[in-house]
């Protein structure tokens, strides 16, 4: 989608003077009117909105299609008209809010963590003009994703290139003048498009990008989009914005909700089966030897939505557990795909999963089976999680 960049460039307009509104609804109430303004279509509300089947379990209401095909989902969201620095419009998506009631407002995913970020560790301050945010940051989607497998094993790669990068300013955790948070991601601008993107509709204001699968509590089909990373080599096999800013989010490796920590561990794999089979395959190793196809990893928790209470734990903003396969467990042929938190916990107490190699010395989460953090935030906002059997059939 690179070549979007010169019809982008020619499409893009300049905002007006500034106007700031003090209170969360009327930052909110702006943003909805100017872009049902513009776009001419009518903001999210549980009237309007998309009626899913119950079975698909959507999580994110403001969705306005989901394909569900295993390796070729995709999801199709409402799209916004922002300000760069220099006044260049930027266009960019809405998933999660700090605050429940913004988040049932715009029909996104309600994240109480995402409330102990702050502008000065890892948030975004914006403003408002007219009903236009306006960014600090700068992302680049001219450069090409370039990534190259090790040998004999894939992992590390010897080229790992994002094809997208965001300045030292730039955070997909937006602070509101309210201090309200969202987590907002530009997906086009002047130098092109998010390497996610499948369609662009900027007279509707709409677009559609890839998902990836994941397991939690032993199902698949746990699609997640992801945004932006903080770390290079994962931005890159995620298909994300390389977003250094988001390292300075808190705290790495504190998952529980009485932790004062926006993020929440999750469990990528090392080293699983690499070959493509009906959910066999996993891992980073996986991934690159095999063109790219979702890593498939482990997660604890589904957003819940409807918990107004202080142990809502959910955030997009996942701090990287990466585990790998013991050599003892790799010789005994027991490597496989690891289907949840529950298994993870039950693999590392026999001595058949450990921490990566690549995570840092430091002491371990027991809330991802005492796995140390690999210092890296991976902010995939989580959409829907279909009910299926767990030994559904995956395309091979």
């Amino acid at each position: 989608m690179k070549q979007l960049a010169l019809t982008l460039s020619l499409l893009l307009t300049v905002g007006s003077a500034p106007m700031v509104f003090a209170q969360s609804t009327g930052e909110i109430d702006a943003l909805l009117a100017t872009a049902a303004r513009e776009s001419g279509q009518p903001s999210y509300s549980p009237r309007t909105a998309v009626k899913f089947k119950t079975s698909d379990n959507v999580f994110l209401k403001s969705a306005l299609a989901i394909d569900f095909t295993p390796r070729n989902a995709t999801v199709t969201l409402p799209l916004y008209r922002g300000l760069a620095p220099n006044g260049a419009s930027v266009y960019y998506i809405i998933t999660e809010a700090s605050d429940y009631a913004t988040a049932q407002t715009l029909g996104i995913n309600y994240a109480p963590k995402l409330r102990h970020i702050t502008a000065m560790a890892g948030g975004q301050a914006v403003t408002l003009d007219n009903g236009l945010m306006k960014f600090r940051g700068v992302i680049d989607f001219a450069p090409i994703r370039q990534i190259v497998g090790g040998s004999p094993n894939p992992f590390p790669p010897l080229v790992a290139k994002p094809g997208a990068i965001a300045d030292a300013e730039w955070s997909s955790a937006i602070v509101l003048p309210s201090g309200i948070i969202l987590n907002a991601q530009v997906i086009a601008n002047a130098s092109g498009t998010h390497d996610r993107l499948k369609a662009l509709d900027l007279i509707k204001r709409t677009v559609t990008l890839s998902l990836l699968d994941g397991m939690q509590d032993g199902k698949p089909l746990y699609y997640h989009l992801v945004t932006d990373v903080s770390a290079e080599v994962p931005a890159v096999l995620e298909n994300g914005v390389y977003a250094p800013r988001l390292a300075n989010i808190l705290s790495f490796g504190q998952s529980r909700p009485s932790d004062r920590s926006a993020l929440l561990g999750f469990s990528p794999t090392l080293n699983g089966p690499l070959e493509p089979g009906r959910g066999a395959e996993q891992g980073f190793a996986s991934s690159i030897a095999n063109n790219g196809i979702d890593p498939v990893n482990v997660f604890p928790i589904e957003p819940d939505n409807n918990n107004r209470s202080q142990d809502n734990n959910y955030s997009p903003l996942w701090d990287a557990h990466v585990n790998q396969w013991t050599a003892a467990a790799i010789q005994a042929n027991k490597v496989r795909r690891i289907n949840s938190f529950a298994d993870l916990i039950a693999l590392v107490q026999a001595g058949d999963v450990e921490s990566a190699v690549i995570n840092p010395p430091g002491p371990g989460n027991a809330f991802v089976a005492g796995l140390r953090p690999t210092k890296v935030v991976i902010n995939c906002p989580v959409i829907a999680h279909p009910t299926v059997s767990q030994n559904a059939p995956v395309p091979l």
